[in-house]
């Protein structure tokens, strides 16, 4: 009996050592599996990496090429000024401006626009971005144009006029242009809607009553600044009115 336990131990320990060999030998098999599969994908990945390289590289001088020429068809305008600037007078101001408008105008120019307007004619729209900006000029105030009678203050304002009338170069675009088979178009075509458009801006001020609203606004800034001053009331009279003794 002694005998049979022990060979039974025996075995026992054998079969433990024998899981234990096959476990290890197992583990470094996976070891050596795992690293043989490194190297494989290392050796597959790099030529790629190589190729992908290389492509860029062989693409990098068409993208300049394209560059350059997108350069050629479109270049982009230089604009130098002169250093030198004359200054041809300075006059002192006395403005005060009170209404400001913007303004936006469709004007069309073209011309040769006839039987033959499909080879030699030239037609553009431009799109116009004003400012309107109008008030009294206090400069052409005189003394007799301001007297009290009776504790109020009388005021004779000069005329509303338009101070400034004029493009937002920002703003205006030309928005299409067509020109003919056989002409390359006026240049002075776009300087001539410039003109036309700066007209038109000022007179729908004009027409939309600019001048009136500027007399209007006067007034009431004028009055607040008198009554301030401490005169107990402020009459606006018209330009014909003749000034009391």
């Amino acid at each position: 009996m002694e005998v049979e336990v022990i060979m039974q131990t025996q075995r026992r320990w054998f079969n433990w050592f024998f899981v234990l060999g096959a476990l290890v030998i197992l583990a470094w098999l996976a070891y050596r599996v795992a690293g043989i599969t490194q190297q494989v994908l290392s050796q597959v990945v790099q030529p790629v990496q190589q190729v992908s390289t290389q492509v860029a590289n062989a693409m990098h001088p068409v993208a300049g090429l394209s560059t350059q020429v997108a350069e050629v068809l479109h270049p982009t305008p230089t604009v130098i000024p002169d250093p030198v600037t004359i200054i041809h007078n300075v006059r002192s101001l006395a403005r005060l401006e009170t209404v400001q408008y913007t303004i936006e105008k469709v004007v069309t120019a073209e011309e040769g626009q006839n039987s033959l307007g499909f080879l030699f004619g030239d037609k553009l729209i431009f799109v116009a971005h004003g400012v309107v900006i109008a008030g009294v000029d206090l400069a052409k105030l005189q003394p007799q144009d301001l007297w009290t009678e009776g504790g109020v203050l009388y005021v004779r304002l000069p005329q509303p006029e338009i101070f400034v009338a004029t493009l937002d170069n920002e703003k205006s675009y030309v928005y299409d242009r067509d020109t003919g088979l056989l002409t390359h178009g006026d240049v002075n075509l776009e300087t001539g809607a410039r003109q036309v458009a700066e007209r038109e801006i000022r007179q729908a001020a004009i027409d939309d009553g600019i001048l009136e609203t500027a007399r209007q606004n006067a007034e009431a800034y004028l009055t607040r600044l008198f009554l301030g001053l401490g005169y107990p009331d402020v009459v606006f009279v018209t330009a014909t009115a003749t000034p009391a003794p």
